[in-house]
């Protein structure tokens, strides 16, 4: 029986809502022959139906700063309050803003954001941005249009208020899926968002999981894409799961690189392929399944979930082809009607997403748990604002070829 090995980024991004764990070493982590196992700092809870936030990988309770942020390069960032680095939230997702702060040992911003009375949005700094190397933290999540207006509001007042730099850090970027014209008379959506953040004045991009790669291109301006992708490895890596009965599953076969890249890093576990035909948006008919799922513990990984139409479908084929248990991993939790009835109906075991949308507590059920990506983000945003990308292997890569 082989042992589950996880080969992370060299950088293990804690699902803590408020610290990282140490850093592993960078080569692969063997875990012991048998169940994969990997020490939590609790045990993993539901209590009243509310999602699960594991806390501590790595992590002791003696010093829980991570250990890079001690290196040279690091320390003096924690230790002296940068006053040219800026981070301002908007109100999609101030939660996820305030724990990437907490990260980084800063303050959020002082900004004021209103609707007037027939929906217009009202945008003013309360504090000096002047030559300053300023973050923006605003997914483009539902509802899409306010959200993606006021990030445009925003970044055109930071430019107005003569900051130095504005990066636009967007955990999920709305109309991605709109990146090509598959049918005739289409538009192509995410063209024109990118033309319209570089248009209101912002100088770079952070993204987190983009629908696909190739929308870097839309931009005329630097990108910087990460992925979430290491954070549910880190976790699944705690799962005690054993290598032999593990296989990554891709829904579609659009994602199978993506799925690949995936299992790769689960001791290059075996693959399978749900071949899907699409009726219309939002609805799609699962064909057929490629690949040996029977006695399996079957993870299926997708960039996001929106009406989970398309997972659900694909994990009751899995079943039906003899899994034994179904995990869903995804990045971005959009999680549009129907999907909380259908993602709670027994046909998962676990449902694994990350914080880059926020999740109401209407929408908590049993099996969600939630994992955090502030620290790959507060990690990343160190990295632009120095110029530098370390001594490391690339973080934001997962080797998708």
């Amino acid at each position: 029986m082989a042992a589950l090995v996880y080969s992370p980024t060299s950088l293990s991004f804690s699902s803590s809502r408020r610290f990282a764990p140490a850093v592993r070493d960078r080569s692969a982590v063997v875990l012991p022959r048998g169940p994969a196992r990997c020490n939590l700092a609790e045990p993993l809870k539901f209590e009243n139906g509310r999602p699960s936030v594991p806390v501590g990988f790595g992590a002791s309770e003696e010093n829980s700063v991570p250990y890079f942020l001690s290196s040279p390069r690091l320390r003096d960032f924690g230790s002296s309050n940068d006053t040219r680095l800026r981070i301002f939230s908007g109100t999609a997702n101030p939660a996820l803003s305030q724990e990437v702060a907490c990260y980084m040992g800063l303050e959020l911003g002082k900004i004021k954001i209103k609707r007037f009375a027939d929906g217009e949005i009202y945008v003013q700094l309360q504090e000096s941005v002047r030559g300053c190397d300023v973050y923006l933290v605003q997914p483009t999540c539902p509802p899409a249009n306010e959200n993606l207006m006021e990030l445009l509001i925003m970044i055109d007042a930071c430019r107005r208020a003569s900051a130095k730099n504005i990066t636009a850090v967007i955990p999920y970027f709305g109309y991605a899926r709109a990146d090509r014209k598959s049918q005739g008379r289409e538009s192509i959506a995410a063209k024109l968002v990118a033309n319209l953040i570089t248009e209101a004045g912002a100088n770079r991009v952070l993204a987190c999981d983009l629908h696909s790669g190739q929308s870097m291109g839309y931009f005329d301006i630097p990108v910087d894409h990460v992925y979430g992708q290491p954070v549910i490895l880190d976790y699944l890596a705690s799962k005690t799961i054993c290598s032999d009965d593990l296989v990554v599953v891709s829904p579609d076969v659009g994602g199978v690189a993506r799925a690949r890249a995936f299992a790769k890093k689960l001791n290059d576990a075996p693959l399978a392929i749900v071949d899907k035909r699409r009726q219309a948006h939002n609805v799609a008919e699962v064909m057929n399944l490629i690949g040996d799922v029977k006695g399996k513990v079957a993870v299926m990984v997708d960039d996001m979930i929106d009406t989970a139409g398309t997972i659900s479908k694909g994990a009751a084929l899995l079943h039906q082809e003899g899994a034994r248990e179904v995990y869903a991993c995804t990045t971005h939790a959009v999680f549009s009607p129907p999907a909380i009835e259908r993602l709670s109906s027994g046909l998962f075991q676990e449902v694994i997403i990350t914080n880059t949308i926020p999740v109401s507590e209407k929408n908590y059920f049993p099996q969600l748990t939630v994992l955090s990506v502030a620290n790959l983000l507060g990690e990343t945003i160190w990295r632009v604002h120095d110029d530098c990308s370390g001594g490391y292997e690339p973080y934001s890569s997962l080797g998708i070829d």
